[in-house]
């Protein structure tokens, strides 16, 4: 008798178990649907040009500013892929049209704003456009472009080959891993310029390298160094990719993105050290 009076006891406790884990699950499910539903809709639209008001420029150097713009609301995302970019409209010094691709320095976790980092060059078209926009303004913008897709922990490391503004997808990349607690890519990044203050990013740069000394490395190459200088000298070489960036394996990415002679220059380098063509990307 005590023997099924136990046996009817574990039957209920094993019922019971099972019920509670299928309303867990229920919930659980239900929360998700709930935060899917909820997550707000991307700003950007693929196929019509939308403007954003300009509410901050900060000048960082003589021909370099931080442009940035509202979204409609203040909990509203851009709705941008990691390593995408999306075209901006503007009108150039003869007052045409002009059209030119940027990737923002911000991230979808930055809410109700994003922020372009650009540089102004003296006959650049879309430079004109953005050396004459004033806090207020507005800037057309259709997105998302691009072919890269990222997955967290898709590759072990990336190495990361930039040239001037090129830095702009590769740090939003490195900042999308790095503040993902759930993924553990290395970045291992060459960054070149003509002279130290040509150097962009510099400080949001040095702030990765010192909260993930282990994962993000930087390694600045000029042109053009001041006196002193540590880093790098001259051009990219094959002997700096291989002292700094993850040599060539399944699991490795290299990307690219810098003026079109240092692409080319930088293609053929990697292809002389070994790494095929699916180990690398353009942006």
């Amino acid at each position: 008798m005590r023997m099924e009076v136990l046996q009817s006891q574990r039957v209920e406790l094993m019922v019971g178990i099972a019920f509670a884990l299928v309303a867990v699950g229920a919930g659980t499910a239900y929360y998700f649907y709930l935060s899917s539903k909820n997550k707000p809709k991307g700003c950007l639209d693929p196929e019509n040009f939308k403007k954003f008001k300009l509410v901050k420029r900060t000048q960082l150097s003589h021909n370099v500013a931080k442009f940035r713009f509202d979204l409609p609301t203040p909990t509203s995302v851009l709705g941008l892929p990691i390593g995408q970019h999306m075209s901006c409209r503007g009108k150039d010094s003869q007052g045409e049209d002009v059209i030119k691709p940027y990737t923002p320095t911000t991230l979808d976790s930055d809410v109700g704003y994003f922020e372009l980092v650009i540089k102004m060059y003296p006959q650049g078209r879309m430079s004109h456009h953005f050396r004459e926009m004033r806090e207020g303004d507005y800037l057309a913008v259709k997105g998302p472009k691009g072919r890269f897709k990222y997955q967290p922990g898709q590759v072990r490391a990336f190495g990361m080959l930039a040239g001037g503004t090129g830095i702009t997808p590769m740090f939003q990349v490195a900042r999308a891993i790095l503040e993902n607690p759930n993924d553990k890519t290395n970045i291992n990044l060459i960054y070149a310029n003509v002279t130290y203050e040509d150097i962009l990013l510099k400080e949001e740069l040095a702030n990765l390298a010192c909260s993930f000394p282990n994962r993000f490395n930087v390694y600045y190459v000029l042109n053009q160094p001041p006196e002193g200088w540590d880093g790098g000298v001259g051009f990219v070489s094959k002997e700096m990719i291989q002292a700094h960036c993850p040599a060539p394996a399944s699991d490795i990415q290299m990307l690219r993105c810098g003026p079109p002679p240092m692409n080319k220059a930088m293609a053929a380098h990697l292809e002389a050290l070994g790494y095929a063509p699916q180990m690398q990307f353009q942006f």
